[in-house]
């Protein structure tokens, strides 16, 4: 087994690929950065099942993390704020490892943890997932990872090679984890996967697969779109169409040759149009994602919950108080809705129980406009009721869950947004510096930095233990009813 060396500013650990030096973090963690862990999918490899890194000689610079798979500016950005695009198809699939600064001989529990951003955006690279925080908080390895995104990794083309690419690429993370954490101090037999919004839904794909569950020892899934149905190849097929149509491929052309000759810009670019002409009133399913029968995700996560695919993982799941909000804040339609309005938007969301639902949530707040129920029933249809479900299948297994609510508003809250989805996440990795003016964030506080070690030490427990519990946090019960869901606020 390779260990780190023992220069303490720019270790080195040798891994299958070759070696890798990294960087000590003033967060008292050692980060390397950028590390491939698969071959960059470019030519004839666009559009194809993530291959094999061939490797390098010498010693490879990990200090920095590698570039964003390519992608069109989150719709997530009014609320989470800007970031400079820095994506690039060569090379992007890339994870980055986080160890304490602690024995490199140790054997610790070990975070695989997956970005959000609706299958379109984001990066494990990204500042605001700087994992040295978190893994010094908690002992643990903490590992992000990037994955295709958008029409190069979900665009579902299985007769070209195209199936759920962006869930194998998260397969190929896993794997690369198994088969070289040892190196960074990190036990192969305790993985929990985890991650925030489509993270979420990547994680529990991981854990339920019967392909990857092997490899899997806890799952913590934050604001996962539970709620969201996944297309069948069938219902897939005409969203196919339309985007090469876009694109001007003709379906009898040799589609393959032509997707791997566009420029990435174009096919980005086409997957925006495709966005604006699928989209619904309310809805938050992306123009592309992953495919229900494909690659990872062989059915749906409810079946496999109710079949006891995680009857023997740990498993904590949590929302936050306002998740929609941070979709519907900024929407006009939805800011200046009346009730009927609302309701015909809801009746698209319920399978026609819009009236039913926007009634009982009015009756229980007499004052909330119909934006306020729009948001708060949409976002108990979307995650938390899901999220309690899945609960009680596990516990009624024998296999108590632990779920939060994670409820901290901005200060001051000037667009009303409440702890929208992504609230969290500058409390889980300590990164509050990455978001500068973030409209969800506002001013952050001693109380702030006291919620972030509450929060964080949580998780990390969870990762190392099974259970949120231990020295200095608030107990937390495992979930039998709504009474048992963790709070966290300010």
């Amino acid at each position: 087994m390779s260990t780190l060396s023992d220069s303490r500013q720019r270790p080195v650990v040798e891994t299958a690929s070759g070696a890798v030096r990294g960087v000590a973090t003033a967060a008292g963690a050692f980060a390397f950065r950028g590390i491939p862990f698969a071959a960059a999918p470019v030519g004839d490899l666009r559009f194809a099942a993530p291959q094999p890194h061939s490797g390098w000689t010498g010693i490879r610079d990990a200090a920095a993390a590698g570039p964003a798979a390519p992608q069109w500016p989150s719709r997530l950005e009014a609320v989470a704020g800007t970031r400079v695009p820095n994506w690039a198809e060569n090379n992007c699939l890339t994870l980055n490892v986080w160890t304490p600064d602690a024995a490199p001989d140790a054997s610790r529990p070990v975070l695989l943890w997956f970005h959000g951003g609706g299958f379109t955006s984001g990066s494990g690279g990204w500042d605001w997932y700087d994992g040295a925080r978190l893994a010094a908080l908690g002992g643990i390895v903490v590992v992000t990872a990037n994955y295709r995104l958008g029409p190069l990794g979900y665009l579902y083309l299985p007769e070209i090679g195209a199936d759920n690419l962006g869930s194998q690429d998260q397969a190929a993370a896993l794997r690369w984890v198994a088969d070289t954490i040892a190196a960074f101090g990190g036990d192969p037999g305790r993985i929990t996967v985890g991650g925030q919004s489509a993270g979420a839904f990547s994680a529990m794909a991981l854990a339920t697969d019967p392909a990857t569950a092997p490899l899997v020892r806890r799952v913590i899934g934050q604001s996962g779109p539970w709620g969201l149905s996944s297309p069948t190849p069938a219902e897939a097929a005409p969203t196919v169409a339309a985007y090469l149509e876009i694109l001007g491929i003709a379906a009898n052309s040799d589609v393959a040759k032509r997707l791997r000759e566009l420029p990435v810009s174009r096919l980005l670019a086409a997957n925006a149009r495709l966005a604006a002409a699928t989209a619904r009133p309310g809805s938050v399913a992306p123009a592309l994602y992953p495919v229900l029968g494909g690659a990872g995700h062989p059915e749906p996560f409810r079946d496999a919950v109710a079949r006891g695919a995680l009857a023997d993982k740990d498993v904590l799941l949590g929302t936050t108080d306002d998740e929609m909000a941070s979709f519907y804040a900024f929407n006009p339609m939805v800011r200046t809705a009346t009730r009927d309005e609302a309701v015909r938007i809801l009746d698209g969301l319920t399978d026609g129980a819009g009236a039913e639902r926007y009634a009982k949530y009015e009756a229980a707040h007499p004052d909330a406009d119909p934006a306020a129920v729009l948001t708060a029933v949409a976002t108990d249809r979307f995650s938390s009721e899901p999220a309690a479900e899945f609960a009680a299948l596990v516990a009624a297994q024998g296999n108590p869950a632990h779920i939060y609510r994670f409820g901290r508003r901005p200060v001051p809250d000037l667009y009303e947004l409440g702890a929208v989805h992504c609230a969290e996440l500058p409390f889980l990795f300590g990164t509050f510096d990455a978001y500068p003016n973030a409209p969800m964030l506002g001013t952050v506080s001693a109380a702030d930095h006291a919620l972030a070690t509450a929060f964080g030490g949580a998780l990390a427990a969870f990762v190392a233990t099974g259970s949120p519990n231990g020295p200095g946090l608030r107990t937390w019960q495992p979930y039998r009813s709504p009474a048992d869901v963790r709070p966290f606020d300010r």
